[in-house]
């Protein structure tokens, strides 16, 4: 294992550009005479692609693998296989489920089974690796039973199925734009295409059959659509609008559709939007770096809409892997991507990973009693489909309740609230207590050095400084506490540390 620095967070290399988005990052930070950040460490290196491409911590194993791999082009493998692991399906189909509203309570009211069926199309649609321009043509197309064509929830997913509430999701949603802030007859235009959508019931229990309704049509033939960018749609009565909307959302000169993705993409990378906030596109709020933006775009359109190309691309960039440090303090540096942004971890995160550290489970309820909402034990967080089954831990933590659809609806902002659970609440003193980890460690307690660097490489994805190793054997030399609760001590103050609780 190679030797651990004083500071274990950077390397003391020069950044430099190795790829286009660098390139275009780095040059824009020379214009402005920000200086990037250094490169970040190994350490960190793979604890970051863990938790930002897949959700999930690595364990000791995994980072003692590859801080010992020699291969200079590692991170470039590790991102390869993170892209296939099952839990990057898990951890993308829980950020989309956040995005389409997926939830079976009130206001959304999908119910427990459509839940469940629309969860697995979305998670297979990401396992599969479904092209993204046809993953959102078969959302706003589909018509059928809610049981039995998922992607129908989409409609019955708004809180609002008028047609304007429609429109309003469809351009949040995929085109990153508020369409309530828009002239009234802009919105109306859009909300046309939407206006033949019908809703009807079956005998079968809480089935809704979603469809093209032409007897919904306006007097006169066709409805009055007009596309966003003000272009008059032209399309024969008995026609259903919302393939043609797709087709045109969908369009390889939209404006919107590719600018809106790979945006969110970058957004859910690095902290922070290209255009920021990633839900609120507009004429006024301009792109930190358009260049990139635009180049982006074309990546994805020569890509044929291969999304996991555009995390590749960005996961093996430069600027993803620069050291949270700042060597600057100039504002623009943030936003224009001149250090890694430090993040909490989302609830569902953290919680997995708590009990990945210990080896302990975490109960969820939901207030329906069926079937369709029972949770195994071990189930993790980034993998429950529904936004109703929730814990108090959960929403504590800031999960989103998935009512509106805005990325601002999950709140991952300190509170005291939190800091005195993570302190001193039985739910987490019981996790160390019960701890399998611990209890296997204990085994070799005549090796203290061994257990520490144990603790560090599951808690903090890296070997500890020698400093911290001389503060920790002597607090397990030093006889004040027995061997056990000196190793649930030191478990305790690491995971109430801003290195575990943050990304960095």
């Amino acid at each position: 294992m190679p030797q651990v620095p004083v500071i274990p967070f950077e390397s003391d290399t020069t950044p430099t550009p190795a790829g286009e988005i660098d390139k275009m990052v780095f040059g824009r930070l020379k214009r402005l005479r920000i200086q990037p950040a250094y490169p970040c460490s190994d350490a960190v290196f793979v604890r970051r692609a863990y938790l930002d491409a897949i959700g999930t911590l690595p364990t000791a194993d995994e980072v003692k693998a590859f801080l010992g791999d020699p291969n200079p082009a590692k991170r470039g493998a590790l991102i390869d296989r993170l892209l296939e692991r099952e839990e990057f399906a898990d951890y993308w189909a829980m950020k989309w489920c956040d995005l389409l509203r997926v939830k079976a309570e009130f206001p959304i009211n999908l119910w427990p089974n459509a839940v469940q069926a629309y969860h697995r199309w979305i998670r297979t649609s990401i396992k599969e690796n479904k092209p993204y321009h046809r993953f959102v043509r078969e959302l706003l197309t589909g018509s059928g039973s809610n049981l039995r064509v998922p992607e129908v929830n989409f409609y019955r997913a708004v809180q609002s199925k008028e047609p304007q509430g429609i429109a309003q999701a469809v351009a949040l949603t995929f085109m990153g734009t508020r369409a309530e802030k828009w002239p009234k007859d802009q919105l109306a235009g859009m909300a046309a295409f939407f206006s033949q959508v019908g809703y009807k019931a079956t005998a079968e229990w809480k089935e809704e059959i979603v469809l093209f309704d032409p007897a919904k049509a306006p007097a006169g033939g066709s409805p009055a659509a007009v596309f966003p960018d003000g272009a008059r749609a032209e399309f024969p009565a008995g026609q259903d609008p919302r393939t043609v909307f797709a087709d045109w959302l969908i369009a390889p000169k939209n404006p919107w559709f590719r600018r809106n993705i790979v945006n969110r993409i970058w957004s859910w990378l690095l902290g922070r939007g290209i255009i920021h906030e990633p839900d609120d596109h507009r004429p006024d709020n301009p792109p930190a770096n358009p260049e990139l933006l635009a180049w982006l775009e074309r990546q994805l359109a020569a890509a044929r809409y291969d999304l996991k190309q555009i995390y590749r691309l960005i996961l093996n960039s430069r600027t993803y892997q620069m050291s949270c440090i700042p060597r600057t303090d100039d504002p623009k540096g943030q936003a224009n991507f001149a250090y890694y942004p430090l993040r909490r971890l989302e609830a569902e995160v953290l919680i997995d990973a708590l009990c990945q550290i210990t080896g302990t489970t975490e109960r969820y309820s939901s207030a329906i009693p069926e079937p369709f909402t029972f949770i195994p034990e071990n189930q993790r967080s980034i993998a429950l489909a529904d936004g109703s089954i929730t814990s108090s831990f959960l929403e504590m933590f800031g999960r989103p309740a998935r009512d509106t659809g805005l990325e601002s609806e999950r709140n991952n902002r300190p509170t005291a609230a939190q800091r005195m659970h993570l302190f001193n609440s039985s739910h987490i003193q019981r996790k160390l207590e019960q701890s399998r980890l611990l209890r296997s460690l204990g085994a070799i307690k005549n090796r203290p050095r061994e257990i520490v660097n144990e603790i560090y490489l599951g808690i903090l994805s890296r070997l500890p400084t020698e400093e911290e190793l001389t503060i920790a054997g002597a607090y397990f030399r030093s006889g004040r506490t027995k061997p056990r609760d000196a190793l649930v001590d030191l478990t305790w103050a690491l995971i109430n540390s801003a290195e575990f609780l943050y990304r960095h």
